[in-house]
């Protein structure tokens, strides 16, 4: 099987050209083409689809081979994909599992997603619960760069709280600029933490918001790059015109013996 890789901001991915429609992976194989010893190693897979009405379908798989939801990084990456693929443009519409999505490819390799409205905030203690796509869990903290992520978000990730599906964890912390952030975040379906996540990105720069009360465009600090949100809101729960910016960047191609 042919294969790419691509990354944005460190979250890595596999994607293959499926637009003849023929590929059919078990969720065995996608496991196995993720795992970083066995396989390519990604945090995710997705299939390049054929699809009536948008320039492509992204199809996303998690690295534990199960059907994953709206992937933020792996939206800016499959964009680039498609630029790469001869699907030369400057805006693109494609079909993601949350539904259409409309995206940006500047000159200067940047892209934008636009992603879906954010209609209600919900309050855990002291911590956020939103769906951006994917549903995150924010928590503001101090001490970011020494705190476990791994169990804490583990810990999180598994509460009854959000079951059946669980969640994605995402802990923020401040920094002396008031427009910047820093994140990090347990991912499930990867259940460990990932250098980037664009959907939590995202979900932090609204909790920002919503605990602030001010309208701001919020750069954000992983361990694998910086990412921009803008949005915009009257009442500081519900959120619209919400956009993730970054890069994207192929890495490299090859082929794979599925057998």
């Amino acid at each position: 099987m042919q294969f790419h890789k691509y990354q944005g901001t460190g979250n890595d991915f596999v994607l293959i050209d499926n637009r003849s429609g023929e590929l059919q992976l078990t969720a065995e194989q996608i496991e196995r083409i993720c795992h970083r010893r066995f396989g390519i190693g990604a945090d995710g897979l997705m299939l390049f689809n054929e699809h009536a009405g948008y320039d492509f379908e992204m199809k996303y798989f998690n690295a534990d081979g199960r059907p994953g939801s709206l992937c933020g990084n792996g939206s800016r990456c499959i964009i680039r994909f498609a630029y790469d693929l001869g699907i030369q443009k400057n805006m693109y519409c494609f079909l993601a599992s949350d539904g259409p999505h409309q995206a940006e490819l500047f000159p200067n390799g940047q892209i934008r997603i636009h992603m879906n409205d954010v209609e209600v905030i919900q309050t855990f203690g002291d911590d956020l619960f939103m769906n951006t796509g994917s549903p995150h869990v924010v928590r503001f903290v101090a001490g970011l760069q020494e705190l476990d992520v791994y169990n804490t978000g583990k810990s999180i990730r598994y509460h009854e709280q959000y079951a059946p599906g669980g969640t994605n964890v995402n802990f923020l912390e401040r920094t002396p600029d008031p427009n910047r952030i820093y994140v990090r975040t347990y991912e499930r379906g990867v259940e460990d933490e990932t250098y980037s996540c664009g959907t939590g990105v995202t979900a932090c720069a609204l909790a920002l918001a919503h605990s602030d009360r001010i309208v701001r465009e919020t750069i954000v600090g992983t361990k694998g790059g910086q990412l921009m949100v803008q949005y915009k809101t009257a009442d500081f729960t519900s959120f619209q015109e919400i956009c993730l910016t970054g890069p994207a960047t192929k890495v490299f191609h090859g082929e794979i013996d599925l057998s």
